[in-house]
């Protein structure tokens, strides 16, 4: 018996989309992802990687310890961040592992898989997670989400969620960035916005750039060039990030392309802007995309994609807000979609 709903992916997205589907009685599925493999999905999300998230509706500032003790399970609470009662905006692994167990509150399946390919190519849909046999289902929501483009440096990596951030809009008025400055590195126009939403914050900007003039739309180079509180590097590469457990990121090493000399920025931040993947490589080209790899939807304001029962939400979709809140919000969409195609289909 095919299953009505296939959720792949467990971000913001995934959980919304299943929430909406289990409370419209479509007993869904989610293929959550799983740590290790290599196509980029997570459990959880690439929230689960981020520290305080200030700026998700219904989650401020405060002691959360006695509503996450009784919001979770005790199965959830072993995997889950310790519940302390210190006061703090709810993390990104605490607020993903509230929607997981609200979306298994109402029903919901999970699976910790990875899909590795699909077959839409007839009815019924087909997925294949990669310990298991094809699973059949009328309807596909996709909500692997993307992931952001990092330099690939060891101590980029050591210092992740310390002072390291692919997200300025998500991160930047956190407490460790106000008043200090802060390395942004890109050049084209997400590079221009990320700087100029920082200055906001910092005390100053440096934006590193690889080449001697920016990729960016004229006005959007024009408005940082303006901006006093923006410092350009120039043909330079970041090598290291300096920091220390304790501090986080104090600075960064950078080396001129053309002279070869290297130079320290101090910095409290480092905020890359060189890109985002979105986590669509499993399915084979199956369904129309971008020229950057995005799943495109094919009718104004749904989450349809070029294949009918077929739904993308959440970042996999969206290359331009890439938020928490508008990751949810489609993942709502898709699962209405889904409940509205398999009406007409005669599916209950």
């Amino acid at each position: 018996m095919p299953e009505r709903v296939v959720i792949i992916g467990s971000g913001p997205a995934g959980w919304a989309a299943a929430i909406y589907a289990a409370r419209a009685n479509l007993d869904p599925l989610v293929i959550e992802g799983m740590f290790g493999m290599s196509g980029g999905m997570v459990p959880l999300g690439q929230l689960y990687f981020t520290t305080e998230v200030e700026n998700y509706p219904g989650f401020p500032f405060g002691v959360l310890s006695q509503f996450l003790d009784t919001a979770l399970d005790d199965k959830e609470k072993q995997i889950a961040p310790p519940i302390t009662d210190e006061k703090h905006a709810v993390t990104g692994p605490e607020l993903m592992h509230l929607m997981r167990q609200q979306a298994k509150n109402f029903g919901t399946r999970v699976i910790s898989d990875e899909v590795v390919e699909v077959d839409f190519d007839s009815k019924p849909l087909r997925v294949k997670p990669s310990d298991g046999d094809w699973i059949e289902a009328h309807s596909v929501i996709i909500a692997t989400g993307a992931r952001a483009n990092y330099l690939g440096l060891e101590s980029e990596e050591k210092f992740k969620n310390g002072g390291v951030s692919a997200c300025a809009v998500c991160d930047g008025a956190l407490p460790r960035f106000r008043n200090k400055p802060l390395v942004v590195i890109g050049g084209g126009d997400s590079a221009m916005e990320e700087a100029t939403y920082l200055t906001k914050y910092a005390e100053k900007v440096y934006l590193v750039h690889r080449r001697d003039e920016f990729r960016a739309s004229p006005i959007m180079a024009e408005r940082v060039l303006n901006n006093p509180k923006i410092e350009p590097v120039w043909s330079h590469n970041v090598v290291e990030v300096l920091g220390s457990a304790e501090q986080g990121v104090t600075g960064v090493t950078v080396v001129g392309i053309k002279d070869g000399v290297t130079k320290e920025l101090p910095a409290s931040g480092m905020f890359l802007a060189i890109g985002h993947t979105p986590n669509t490589a499993f399915l084979g080209g199956k369904l129309d995309m971008n020229e950057a790899g995005y799943i495109r939807w094919t009718k104004p304001y749904r989450t349809n994609t070029s294949v009918d029962g077929v739904f993308a939400a959440g970042d996999v979709a969206d290359d331009y807000y890439r938020q928490a809140i508008t990751s949810a919000g489609t993942g709502c969409m898709a699962a209405l979609d889904a409940e509205r195609y398999l009406g007409d289909q005669g599916i209950h």
